[in-house]
Order: C-alpha cells, then structure tokens, then sequence
C-alpha cells in the first residue's frame, strides 16, 4: 500500500464518504442528495435499475465527476483539495467497458495503473516493478503478461482491468458492474478475486443473488434517490423488488445470505 496521504486526523472521518451528494446533468438530478460511508475492507453493494445514478454515483466517489451540490471526502478532506494525483493513488476504478486501439500487452495496461505514482516521462521503477509483478499474480495472470491485450477472452480482459486497478495499490476500489457479459464461471471468479482483496470496495451490480451472496452491505438507488441500505437479509425482501424494478419475486434464506426468485408475469388475456 501506498502513504500518498497523511494519516486522517483524530477529527477527521477516515476513509472514503459521501454527504448529501447530488448531480445535475442536462436538467435533472441524476444523483439527489445521497450520503454514504465506505467502512474499511467492507465490500458494499450498488443496486438499482438502468438509469438509477449507479455509473454517476461511481464516479463522483473516484473524483471524475464533480458533485453540483454537497462534497465527497478522502480521510476528511473534499477531494479537490486531496487533488486528482493523489486521490488516484488511493481510489482505483474499473469501469463498465474497457477498450484500447494501441496494441499493448496485458504487463503493459497492468503497468498503467502505476502512472499515479510516477513523475511525468519517468522510467519505472522497482517499486513499479513489485507492484505490476504482485497485481498480476494475484488476478492468475502472470502466463498472460506478454500476450496482447486484444486476444484475451472477455473474463480474462476484466482480470486485467482489475490488475491494472491493484497495480496502483489503492485503498479504495470503485467497480461499476464488472460481471456484465460474462458466463457464469467467469463471474463468480472475479467475484471471489474481488471480496478476497484487503480493501474496500465499492462495486455496482445487476444480479441481486451476486450482490446477496458477496456484497456486506447493499445501497438500492431508484432515480438518483436512495430507497433502501443495509445487509442483503435487510433490504432484498419481495416488498423492496417490486418497489425499485416492479417485478414478484420470492425471496428465501440459504445460511449466510437471501436466494432471489423472481417470478413470471401473469399473461393478458
């Protein structure tokens, strides 16, 4: 891990927060006024339907996008103040679709998440080095490195992405729906990759029984609004479905977390 950042004062909320956050786009509120806490090493859960502000939520978090009202903190302090260097050492994201022209190996789009730490036309390091080797060993890509980025299936293209997300050594992991267009196997493997990392992770998701069955803590938006937050067994309950997608559903309870079924609509005569 990185010391891009003093330690958080004794008056300081630590780690990564949102308070009463919103975005305006176009003349409508996309983000309405939401406040979250990411805990240390919690893996916590974004749901929603299309359209619901997940995607933009992401990103005011990872200081892509600045909030139209309210302010979103790193260890107490608004993040333009932390400046975007120094937050990118710290917060790492994986967006939806990850594409490039340039013909780069996988070590090399590995090796882009250590620019955060390097001066501007510097060589790499030692440390860069350790960083890409470890990220690389621990997404099972290390018989992959010299290969080109373009020939790898879609799973293993996501194990990059996160590779490249680890070789920046952050804190705080920003995911926003990683398992889309994958087979099954495929994401229950990089589910299992992401809830075994020692960092806090924020991760949007589609599949409610993914979300109950990896996520600690569930945060449901319907248009830009927070509708409902806590452990799965908590919020995913058939009232809470129909709420926020308007669909039946049954939900039962395997040891650990809820099992979601959803039921089919009744035909119109």
């Amino acid at each position: 891990m990185n010391d891009s950042l003093p330690p958080a004062t004794s008056d300081a909320a630590p780690g990564l927060r949102a308070d009463r956050v919103s975005r305006r786009a176009d003349g409508r509120l996309i983000v309405d006024g939401i406040t979250l806490t990411l805990l240390p090493g919690e893996t916590l859960g974004l749901l929603g339907p299309n359209g619901s502000g997940k995607s933009t939520l992401l990103r005011l978090l990872a200081g892509i996008l600045a909030p139209s009202a309210g302010v979103v903190t790193l260890d107490g302090r608004a993040l333009p103040r932390v400046g975007r260097r120094a937050t990118a050492r710290r917060i790492a994201t994986v967006e939806q679709h990850a594409h490039t022209q340039t013909e780069l190996t996988v070590r090399e789009v590995v090796a882009l998440g250590r620019i955060p730490h390097r001066r501007a036309w510097s060589s790499s390091t030692a440390a860069d080095t350790r960083a890409v080797d470890a990220a690389l060993e621990r997404t099972a890509l290390t018989d992959r490195a010299g290969q080109s980025w373009h020939t790898l299936s879609g799973g293993e293209r996501q194990r990059a992405q996160i590779a490249r997300a680890l070789a920046q050594e952050p804190y705080e992991l920003l995911l926003d729906e990683p398992t889309n267009h994958l087979d099954i196997q495929h994401q229950l493997d990089l589910l299992d990759l992401v809830v075994g990392l020692p960092i806090a992770t924020v991760i949007a998701l589609h599949d409610l029984n993914l979300a109950a069955m990896y996520c600690d803590r569930l945060l449901v938006l319907r248009e830009g609004h927070v509708v409902a937050e806590g452990t799965p067994s908590q919020v995913l309950t058939p009232s809470l479905i129909k709420q926020v997608y308007d669909v039946q559903a049954d939900v039962t309870h395997d040891p650990g977390h809820p099992v979601i079924r959803f039921l089919r609509r009744t035909p119109k005569p």
